[in-house]
């Protein structure tokens, strides 16, 4: 099982994503890139504000990789791990949010939920652009003005929430769950 998760699957490729992460953050995640907003004009986001999409990229890589005839016949069930692996890398998440700021590791948690449930209607390649679309419908129009005239965001737009907001971390939470859920269903 070992030499699955290693060579079919590539299961290594998701911690890899989290170290460069880390270190794309660490480096040059202060650096702001200008993005256009519908509501507030041209704005700017640091560029750590993408960097969870490395990882929702790595995850989708190792879930499209498979051997259908051997996960359908196998004694493990493949479902069970792929789940197993995916909260793993949560959870990792969460301690390289530690270094980098933990709304990184939601937005990663967020977007890794996302892509899951896209995963489970579409296909991997349509879950990896709907994490990246997720971050730049935010960015354009999930931003907003609070009453005190400062550039705030918009209800919906979890992914701009600040790191110690509880309703963003019980949405994406819930949101987490119910993809690791749905996951196991049958395609």
């Amino acid at each position: 099982m070992t030499l699955y998760i290693t060579s079919v699957r590539q299961w290594w490729a998701a911690p890899a994503a989290l170290s460069l992460l880390t270190a794309v953050c660490l480096v040059v995640g202060k650096s702001e890139v200008p993005v256009p907003s519908i509501t507030s004009g041209m704005g700017g986001v640091q560029l750590a504000f993408f960097t969870p999409v490395l990882v929702v990229i790595a995850v989708m890589y190792c879930l499209d990789r498979n051997l259908g005839q051997a996960e359908t016949t196998a004694v493990v069930p493949i479902g069970t791990l792929d789940q197993g692996i995916v909260a793993v890398t949560a959870g990792l998440a969460h301690l390289v949010g530690l270094l980098v700021g933990m709304d990184i590791a939601r937005n990663t948690v967020l977007l890794l939920a996302v892509a899951l449930l896209v995963r489970r209607l579409i296909n991997e390649a349509a879950a990896t652009v709907a994490g990246l679309m997720v971050l730049i419908l935010s960015l354009v129009a999930g931003r907003a003005y609070d009453p005190n005239g400062f550039v705030s965001h918009t209800w919906w737009a979890l992914a701009l929430y600040p790191a110690d907001n509880v309703t963003a971390w019980l949405i994406t939470t819930l949101m987490f769950a119910l993809a690791l859920h749905l996951t196991l269903a049958r395609r």
